[in-house]
């Protein structure tokens, strides 16, 4: 079983509750934060810290070809605390601002994950895990929920297109890139601690410690591909299917850490 894991996106909402699950199945995880407050915290998390800018692929490279990891695991966004862009009735927050933030998340998924990818190569690493968002597919006109094989809304304009558009560049780079085996886990919107929202909205939400379980579980299982990683909620518009998760995974959308 490989045993060293490199953690984008340590400190953020989702890597807090992946890095107990991963700590609990004995791997070794150097995890990244921009900021050096945050090197304190990972330390008592017990991950040996990497203060690195995923946009500085230099040094990122660096980063990663030190931890010499075997799977590395892409949780990085780049949100203010609090903001689920996914709800919009979620926060109460400026309309412009949460654009911003939008637009900011979208540059990180298609330059930053780039980087990423590049740097996990040079590190020898065998296999990636990365989050992608499962809001982002096209309308459907038949009455069923939206599956990993459906199109996502490449026609949309205005700011979804910049989030369609961020989306596509990073699952192109995880799953075509030759020599790495890639895995997108299709997220749907979060709730739970840290994520700003305490219950579940939408039509395909999942809370944190179950996002979490997934990218923990793609670690050994699963044939790279897309995988919809969300709670189902019938056919109503926007509703994802899940089963591939929980047959090839072993997903379970009610885990909760203890």
């Amino acid at each position: 079983m490989p045993k060293r894991i490199f953690l984008a996106g340590a400190a953020g909402a989702l890597g807090r509750r992946l890095v107990p699950l991963l700590l609990a199945e004995g791997y070794q995880v150097t995890g990244t934060t921009r900021s050096a407050d945050k090197v304190a915290m990972l330390q008592r998390m017990g991950v040996a810290p990497a203060v690195v800018d995923v946009f500085e692929a230099a040094a990122l490279r660096e980063a990663v070809i030190a931890a010499s990891p075997e799977i590395v695991i892409h949780q990085l966004t780049d949100l203010p605390a609090g903001i689920n862009p996914a709800l919009k009735d979620s926060v109460l927050m400026d309309p412009v601002l949460m654009d911003e933030a939008r637009l900011r998340n979208a540059r990180l998924r298609e330059i930053g994950t780039r980087h990423l990818v590049d740097a996990a190569l040079a590190a020898g690493a065998s296999r990636l895990i990365a989050q992608s968002i499962a809001f982002l597919y096209a309308p459907l006109r038949a009455a069923r929920p939206l599956r990993e094989e459906d199109p996502l809304d490449l026609a949309v304009t205005g700011i979804r297109a910049a989030s369609v558009k961020g989306v596509t560049a990073l699952e192109e780079s995880v799953l075509k890139t030759p020599g790495i085996a890639g895995i997108v886990l299709r997220y749907g919107q979060l709730y739970g601690p840290g994520t700003g929202v305490e219950t579940a909205g939408g039509t395909a939400p999942v809370h944190v410690d179950a996002a979490a379980r997934a990218a923990l579980l793609a670690i050994t299982r699963g044939a790279p591909g897309i995988y919809n990683i969300a709670e189902e909620h019938g056919v109503e518009h926007g509703a994802v299917a899940s089963d591939k998760a929980r047959r090839e995974l072993g997903w379970d959308p009610a885990f909760r850490l203890a």
